[in-house]
């Protein structure tokens, strides 16, 4: 049986999930994922803002980075970052749901580039954020040589 490109996603964001401790103690969920997509959300609680009263860009960074990782790695080929910009817009405030959409804009060789839009619960622009990624060996689950997984 032959996975299709959303099955595959699917997968490898399963794969992924299972081990991101770091994404899941900043109380983010992984919304959805798809072929070069994924969408990650958290609410901002006090311990996420700074000495300003609103949330610490790191954290804002931090839910674009991982929106960016399960895009990169919906393909069952291991990608990690090798450049990563954030531009911040406007500031996300105690309460507000920070949603992070990934969308993958350029793949080529072991390259490949990703566009991340941070939102409030309004759809008000907080950041955007740009992801180089690189691909090395390894897969997140195991694929027989016809393209279905191995049980």
């Amino acid at each position: 049986m032959t996975l299709n490109a959303e099955e595959v996603a699917r997968r490898s964001a399963e794969a992924m999930w299972a081990r991101d401790d770091a994404s899941k103690w900043l109380g983010m969920s992984l919304d959805a994922v798809g072929p070069g997509t994924a969408t990650t959300s958290f609410t901002v609680e006090s311990h996420h803002t700074n000495g300003h009263d609103i949330c610490h860009g790191g954290y804002i960074f931090t839910l674009a980075d991982s929106a960016f990782a399960f895009a990169c790695n919906s393909h069952n080929r291991i990608a990690v970052a090798q450049h990563n910009t954030i531009t911040y817009v406007a500031p996300g405030r105690l309460g507000d749901r920070l949603t992070a959409v990934a969308r993958e804009i350029a793949l080529f060789g072991r390259s490949g580039i990703c566009d991340v839009r941070v939102s409030d619960q309004h759809g008000n622009l907080i950041a955007e954020f740009r992801g180089a990624s690189r691909t090395i060996e390894g897969r997140h689950f195991e694929e027989n040589v016809a393209g279905g997984a191995v049980s």
